[in-house]
């Protein structure tokens, strides 16, 4: 699992935290891994509406597609799962611009509910603006602070289209909801856009295809395990392994000998079986 998977959702680590631990030094936590769990890891399955699963089937049928924005669809080489089917998906750039986007900012508990500019009740903006502030309308969790509690980004007027009531001009500065008045700002800055060529290249056709390549570029056996070193690992499959100990610095060794699926200079991603089970192991060191 990638460091921050694991931070946001280790059981473990949670309960060494409120013991008053915080974060432990090191780490090593291995859960018991199926082929989705592999398959998950490896890959990444865009949402069916969403821009970067449009691109990838664009590629997929005509070789090539073509997709402009202001930061990349896919990481470097990434793994993209369209169906039961697996592409890696490379990335060139062609050309960037310079392009204005918008920011609409809301204070939920403002000092002066006075309009400058104009006064509309929520339910009478366009569908375009309810889209984009229907999240974070009315939650008052926002609000309390001085000054604007929320901003939420609305990209360029192109994106927008010519619905919306704050950009690109804006027209109204409060907005009744509710019973409350809000009072809302719009504010620009000028950002970098660029046109991407994206292509694809099948590597698997099927879950368990695609899950026996990476077996075979990154499993090994952990055995011939000491009675200290099979504790710990018998802990972390338990629920995680936090001590700095000879046995954990043993164990470590050993798993960095291998190829890892995520590597950095002081944790990393690992699959390995261990008594004839697969476990897809974290180690932070």
């Amino acid at each position: 699992m990638r460091r921050r998977q694991f931070l946001a959702s280790g059981t473990a680590l949670l309960s060494v935290a409120l013991a008053g631990c915080g974060h432990p030094a090191v780490v090593l936590d291995m859960d018991e891994a199926t082929a989705t769990d592999i398959t998950n890891q490896l890959s990444t399955s865009p949402e069916t509406n969403s821009t970067a699963c449009s691109v990838a089937s664009a590629a997929i049928e005509n070789g090539s597609a073509t997709h402009r924005g202001r930061s990349e669809l896919f990481d470097p080489g990434e793994t993209v799962r369209i169906g039961d089917t697996f592409y890696e998906v490379s990335e060139s750039r062609l050309d960037s611009s310079e392009v204005t986007v918008y920011e609409v900012r809301i204070d939920f508990d403002p000092a002066d509910t006075t309009a400058e500019i104009g006064e509309i009740a929520y339910e009478d903006l366009p569908a375009t603006d309810r889209d984009r502030l229907d999240s974070i309308i009315g939650d008052k969790n926002f609000s309390g602070g001085e000054g604007y509690d929320v901003g939420t980004d609305y990209g360029t007027a192109e994106e927008v289209g010519n619905g919306s009531v704050f950009v690109p001009e804006q027209q109204y500065d409060i907005i009744s909801h509710d019973g409350d008045r809000y009072r809302i700002t719009v504010s620009s800055r000028t950002a970098t856009e660029t046109e991407y060529r994206y292509e694809v290249t099948e590597v698997a056709s099927g879950v368990e295809p695609f899950t026996d390549r990476i077996r075979d570029q990154y499993l090994f056996t952990l055995t011939g395990l000491s009675d200290a070193e099979r504790e710990v690992v018998e802990e972390a499959i338990d629920g995680g392994y936090f001590e700095d100990d000879e046995a954990f610095q043993s164990i470590t060794d050993r798993i960095r000998d291998h190829e890892g699926i995520e590597v950095t200079d002081s944790y990393g991603t690992w699959l390995l079986a261990y008594e004839r089970t697969e476990y897809l192991t974290y180690v932070e060191w």
